[in-house]
């Protein structure tokens, strides 16, 4: 579904008025701006109220996310609006164009932000979020679907619900993770990583009294994906979801060269941390003569 605002929020279409891609691109491309003043709170309260209910097309199983499009910073309180959004479980991704307040973006948004705050400078500027933007969206979608094929309902409560995800020794090809477990000490987590741009999701299974894990055989300089999801007998917690990036790998330091005769020479070099062997390469510089 789409609905725009200013001062008055309008509902341009619902969730159940289109049911192929086609249809959809054909509405946004016959959609008209509605500029005017930005009152983001009363936009999100108007979502809440007429657009992810049932008659609108809201499916009560369904995963509830919303995109906030906006260029400028809200004229009343979009926190206050946001956080009723959020204690009911609906997610909030924040866009924000030309003159949007990216602290209110911040304010906003669901956790972690890093998935959920994008800035751009003008609106051609969007197409390029649109790759990142649907990977990370459709991602989420499919946690809920994971969740869901186990035949295990989902609860968001706080007691059930672990909190404050730190990830930590980052390396190349590691990284760990802590969290502090919920009120209610689960039965066991399960762990699931993945690369942002794309890949084969892992996951760890860890009995409920641990509450850290050690990430290795990663792939080095690249942004990866972690959930952390507490399974109780009957239920599953709401999970924990953050990002980040491994670093590039090390490189050998302090290249020295000695015993040079006509036909050999010999390298030293300080070793790269981790590395199991070297592939040495060697030409001759481009004003050399051969002998």
């Amino acid at each position: 579904g789409l609905s725009q605002y200013s001062s008055d929020p309008r509902t341009e279409w619902d969730l159940s008025a289109y049911s192929t891609r086609d249809q959809v691109l054909e509405a946004m491309r016959n959609l008209r701006y509605k500029g005017g003043n930005t009152f983001t709170g009363l936009a999100l309260t108007h979502v809440l109220e007429q657009n992810l209910k049932p008659d609108a097309g809201a499916r009560l199983e369904a995963e509830k996310l919303v995109v906030l499009l906006t260029d400028g910073k809200s004229q009343d309180d979009a926190n206050l609006a946001a956080q009723t959004l959020k204690n009911l479980g609906i997610e909030i991704f924040a866009i924000g164009v030309k003159n949007a307040d990216e602290a209110e973006l911040k304010q906003v948004a669901s956790e972690p932000l890093e998935l959920t705050v994008y800035n751009v400078l003008d609106f051609p500027l969007l197409s390029s979020l649109v790759g990142k933007l649907t990977r990370v969206l459709c991602t989420r979608i499919k946690e809920k679907s994971n969740k869901e094929s186990a035949d295990i309902p989902v609860n968001t409560g706080p007691q059930l619900s672990p909190t404050d995800l730190k990830i930590s020794a980052v390396t190349s090809k590691s990284m760990h993770l802590t969290w502090s477990p919920p009120l209610r000490p689960p039965k066991k987590y399960r762990i699931v990583y993945y690369p942002s741009k794309g890949g084969i999701p892992k996951e760890v299974i860890l009995d409920g009294a641990v509450s850290s894990l050690h990430l290795s055989n990663l792939t080095s300089r690249t942004e990866y994906l972690v959930s952390v999801f507490p399974i109780y007998d009957t239920v599953v917690g709401d999970g924990l979801r953050g990002v980040t990036s491994t670093l590039p790998l090390s490189s050998p330091r302090s290249l020295r060269v000695s015993e040079l005769s006509h036909n050999s020479i010999r390298l030293s070099w300080k070793a790269a941390q981790g590395a199991t062997q070297y592939l040495v390469l060697c030409s001759a510089a481009p004003d050399g003569a051969e002998d």
